[in-house]
């Protein structure tokens, strides 16, 4: 069971807490050298979309050009093709302000022109890296597809998943006509698949963060503490959804060139686990002083 469960069963043990610590932030190293703890204040949250096209179907030896798996690939090119738009939110403005002055080079400066709101610094910016691009708009994805029921038979069905992760001022329902728009094609029938949960960002919390930079300084001097907006997901999700502010965070530091989350070889460094347990101790200990 996890925080879904014990919010919708057990919601008075929580009560309204002011708070939550969650583990949903980390920190980022290059090279050896720490540049930035990061705090999750936001994430994206997710809609699964089902994609389905019925044909009639017939013999493979008539094809005809209505052809259910035919519409559904020309879908995802055009979804291939398709980009959300570039934007900000309180978040993700602090995020590329305070990134500006970690990176070096050109870059830089896109990413401080990027936090004023430059739409051509934005996309310079979401074109670097994969994760600045998902941190500065929604993204839809094909993630699995199917189709057909026999090698000499016309598909009856060709369907498939799109996974989008949506920025939190984004509604359902913009993102569901965005794709209508985008497929162009009414044999498309699209349909959120399974539960969407939604939270609003927490507030970027001066107690919390000057508790977290105090610490994180006195632990490794002059490593920046840097608020994000998590473009996965966590439980923390569910918490603001339920009204609890909820903040990522946990002193263990990562190599951004070497990111494994539910990749192969999954793994922490040894002595940042320890690091991270020093850490959290001293920043509970310290808001709830």
């Amino acid at each position: 069971n996890g925080v879904q469960w014990l919010l919708k069963n057990h919601h008075d043990l929580i009560g309204d807490a002011e708070l939550c610590l969650n583990e949903g932030g980390w920190g980022e190293s290059l090279n050896g050298k720490k540049i930035s703890n990061d705090v999750q204040v936001s994430e994206k949250y997710v809609i699964n979309y089902r994609l389905e096209i019925h044909n009639k179907g017939g013999h493979s030896s008539m094809p005809v050009p209505d052809n259910a798996i035919y519409h559904l690939s020309g879908a995802l090119v055009r979804l291939s093709e398709f980009g959300f738009p570039l934007k900000l939110n309180e978040v993700t403005r602090a995020y590329f302000n305070a990134m500006s002055k970690i990176e070096t080079g050109a870059i830089s400066a896109d990413l401080a022109q990027a936090a004023a709101g430059s739409q051509p610094a934005m996309q310079k910016v979401a074109a670097a890296n994969p994760a600045w691009n998902s941190t500065l708009r929604t993204t839809c994805v094909a993630t699995q597809i199917e189709g057909g029921h026999a090698k000499n038979a016309l598909p009856q069905l060709a369907a498939a998943n799109v996974n989008c992760r949506v920025l939190p001022e984004d509604s359902i329902e913009y993102v569901t006509n965005s794709l209508r728009t985008v497929f162009a094609d009414p044999q498309v029938d699209i349909s959120v698949a399974g539960e969407v949960v939604k939270g609003p960002a927490s507030p970027l919390n001066p107690q919390l963060m000057q508790t977290v930079s105090r610490i994180t300084n006195q632990l490794w001097p002059g490593v920046p503490t840097v608020p994000i907006m998590v473009v996965g997901a966590t439980d923390g999700l569910y918490l603001r959804a339920a009204g609890i502010p909820t903040y990522g965070v946990q002193g263990i530091f990562y190599d951004r060139n070497d990111i494994r989350f539910h990749g192969r070889d999954e793994r922490v460094p040894i002595d940042s686990f320890y690091d991270g347990q020093k850490f959290l101790y001293e920043v509970v200990k310290q808001l709830s002083e």
